[in-house]
């Protein structure tokens, strides 16, 4: 009884200290994104980033070794929460959007639309992930447009749809493209990735 009593007590004395110290990532991660969307990568350093957040130094190193690991995990919990988003059952409507529309928006304003940080953690990441990793995202991605398809998709259709719609994102976000936000960008993706599932009911004759 004594040794559950006291584990108990452990749990409740380490919980706090966890509580905060992903506090203190948060802080630090907002910090950073932050500092990417006004200074740049050229300013773009852990003692801006330490300043911004208010907090020691020290703290940063607490938590990752350099600031390109502080760009690893910005990417890493992005995809994170924009596959939760698409995990959804979005039902036949979205508020007013349609569920195909949705998930593409879900997309193009992934990072809070900070398009200057999202260039530089996209850059980081794709240098970083190991093609499983590269898979399971894909695989969120392909999850939720399988579920707002106009049209049903096989594996190998849903493959040549969400490659094609993130590859044109990704460009777009990689050459700094000034319409990545605008409605045309987002109306012309929906028009792909409708067109393509459409014509996927009839079969290439030659």
């Amino acid at each position: 009884m004594a040794d559950t009593t006291e584990q108990v007590v452990r749990v409740q004395r380490v919980s706090p200290r966890q509580q905060r110290s992903m506090a203190t990532m948060d802080v630090i991660l907002e910090a950073a994104a932050q500092v990417l969307e006004i200074a740049g990568e050229a300013g773009f350093n852990t003692n801006a980033i330490a300043e911004r957040a208010g907090v020691g130094i020290g703290s940063i190193y607490r938590y990752f070794p350099d600031k390109h690991a502080i760009l690893v995990e910005m990417g890493r919990r992005e995809m994170e929460r924009v596959g939760t988003q698409l995990s959804i059952d979005p039902g036949p409507q979205t508020g007013s959007l349609a569920p195909d529309r949705q998930a593409i928006r879900t997309f193009l304003r992934a990072f809070g639309e900070r398009t200057r940080a999202r260039r530089v953690v996209v850059l980081a990441l794709l240098g970083q992930l190991s093609a499983e990793e590269l898979q399971t995202a894909f695989a969120g991605a392909e999850a939720g447009m399988a579920s707002r398809s106009v049209a049903p998709l096989d594996r190998i259709q849903l493959f040549v749809l969400s490659r094609a719609l993130l590859g044109a994102m990704r460009a777009a976000v990689l050459e700094d493209a000034d319409f990545l936000l605008s409605q045309q960008f987002e109306d012309e993706l929906v028009l792909l990735s409708r067109t393509y599932a459409s014509a996927t009911s009839g079969r290439l004759s030659g």
